[in-house]
């Protein structure tokens, strides 16, 4: 019939959409979840109750301006890093947490900056985005306020794109790691996400290529970052466990050595031993992450690229640093503690390093922060009071160690680790060596600290020290011949203390625990000077009760 309306069919090209086309206008693409993944990973529900109660950690929600750094760095962090969902989930149902997460949420759109630089934009940050918000879709974006979720969702879309063009700026290791694997996320559960999954899958793999070393290990050496991406990882394949497309082998791989690296360096009591910076941690976040893995994995006793040797014989365990310290690039203000150990026995630590604030980054002042990250901090050996690796003033590592020697094995029946480093070659013509020996129960520990001559004969008598931190509430009671000691950590624990080549002295000393707090405690330092030549000292530490 003339002048009928005629139904529009679905393949006519519109007259707004023919204008876009002639004109170059790009169309909005529509923004929205395709999936929820699970997140494994539980969170803090302590600090999870203290947000539904309209704190974030000390500070009220109603004046909390994400904007204007007021916050602890680490808190900063975990707020513009969404880990703070985790805590709600942890505290309560979606319904309950709602609120609370809503009000942070939309804090953080307001004061996320419109340009994108600063370090709200940081790529690593926009990549844990990317992984948690879409887990936690039921407490972000259950309202009816439209115009609120479809900001938020393109901000999430916004910063993908930020990731693709930004994300190998980052620091190797665990920030581009963590970059890479939000814009895999978002590309999979995200639609009008733009990066292509192929080429997110490439970047990720880059960045683990480049991070990681052939065991697992992060290139940084640290285990706090160690742990993060062992927490990282099960969030990725929770992604792809949301649709059909298949988890790649490489990735697979990567998880599972960096579990086993992770395993490899914590102690009896299931915390971390204290390396570049770290501290214990907390023995439940341990756990959790490692069930959250969902593998069976063992630790790597022999992790030469991640550079941490373990020695374990019934409840006892033993971590060595048998590598040279990170590069610099690889970790801000990296530790000169080659050859250093911790040693503890049926969940009670004896031999450990003082350590470092971890992720409590403002927990302790510049100058003990500096002096921690000294040889001298740490269970080995010091020769002519300097590092093994020199620290430069401006917190960058110099001359030091360049090579470590490493070989495993069994002697008379005792498990062994012989190493060596080359960090006192260049300036006193000695390198130091150390053998360690540990009986099959665990309660014999030998060890034997050499100097010896490299090249031509140094300068005579170089004093050294040889020191052993005690861990906090370990007792101390000095022989009188001066060669020994009797240490005590409990009423039917005891060990004895003998050394042959030096005097023992017992002096003040500090350790980091978990929270990053400094605690007192004593070390045992054995002193001498060695001849142009070199020289030897054993020791030896036993269960006495």
């Amino acid at each position: 019939m003339s002048g009928a309306l005629v139904p529009s069919d679905p393949g006519h090209e519109s007259f707004g959409a023919k204008v876009a086309r002639l004109l170059g206008l790009a169309r909005r693409a529509q923004v929205r979840l395709l999936a929820v993944p699970r997140d494994p990973v539980p969170g803090d529900k302590a600090f999870g109750a203290g947000l539904m109660a309209g704190k974030f950690g000390g500070v009220p929600l109603d004046g909390l301006d994400p904007a204007n750094g007021a916050l602890p760095p680490d808190q900063w962090e975990h707020l513009q890093g969404f880990g703070w969902l985790r805590d709600l989930a942890a505290a309560g149902t979606a319904e309950r947490g709602r609120a609370a997460a809503e009000a942070l949420a939309r804090a953080w759109l307001a004061g996320l900056p419109q340009r994108a630089e600063g370090p709200q934009w940081r790529a690593d940050l926009w990549g844990r985005r990317l992984l948690l918000a879409p887990a936690y879709a039921p407490y972000l974006l259950a309202t009816r306020d439209t115009d609120y979720r479809t900001r938020f969702l393109r901000a999430l879309v916004r910063g993908a794109r930020h990731i693709e063009k930004n994300a190998d700026k980052s620091r190797a290791g665990l920030p581009r790691i963590t970059a890479w694997s939000g814009a895999v996320a978002a590309s999979l559960v995200i639609q009008g996400a733009p990066t292509r999954i192929d080429r997110a899958e490439a970047g990720l793999e880059r960045a683990i290529a480049t991070g990681l070393s052939e065991d697992g290990g992060l290139i940084s050496r640290a285990p706090a970052e160690q742990l993060a991406l062992v927490e990282t990882l099960p969030l990725l394949r929770s992604a792809y466990a949301t649709g059909t497309r298949g988890i790649p082998d490489w990735l697979d791989e990567a998880q599972e050595g960096a579990l086993a690296c992770l395993l490899s360096v914590l102690a009896d009591d299931g915390a971390m031993t204290s390396w570049q910076g770290g501290n214990p941690g907390d023995a439940k976040r341990i756990s959790a992450a490692i069930a959250a893995a969902a593998l069976a994995e063992r630790p790597v006793p022999q992790a030469r690229g991640w550079g941490y040797q373990r020695l374990q014989a019934k409840d006892s365990v033993l971590v060595m640093d048998a590598a040279p310290p990170p590069a610099s690039k690889a970790l801000a203000g990296p530790r000169a503690s080659t050859l250093a150990f911790e040693y503890g026995e049926g969940g009670q630590r004896l031999i450990v390093n003082c350590g470092g604030a971890g992720e409590h980054a403002d927990a302790l002042g510049t100058e003990l922060a500096h002096l921690l990250r000294s040889t001298a901090a740490h269970s080995t050996l010091t020769l002519g009071d300097c590092n093994s690796t020199s620290i430069l003033d401006d917190g960058k590592l110099g001359r030091g160690v360049t090579e470590v020697t490493m070989e495993r094995g069994t002697r008379d029946g005792l498990l062994a680790i012989e190493a060596g480093h080359d960090g006192y070659v260049r300036r006193f013509g000695l390198a130091h060596q150390r053998l360690l020996l540990l009986s099959p129960d665990g309660k014999i520990l030998e060890g034997t600290d050499s100097l010896a001559l490299r090249g031509k004969p140094g300068k005579a008598g170089v004093p050294f020290v040889l020191r052993f931190h005690l861990a906090p509430g370990v007792e101390v009671t000095s022989t009188a011949d001066g060669r020994g000691a009797l240490l005590r950590a409990a009423p039917k624990k005891a060990w004895q203390f003998k050394v042959r080549g030096g005097i023992v002295e017992v002096e003040d000393s500090l350790w980091i625990d978990g929270t990053g707090m400094p605690r007192q405690t004593l070390q045992l330092a054995v002193s001498g000077e060695s001849p142009p030549e070199g020289m030897s000292i054993s020791w030896e530490l036993k269960r006495a009760g």
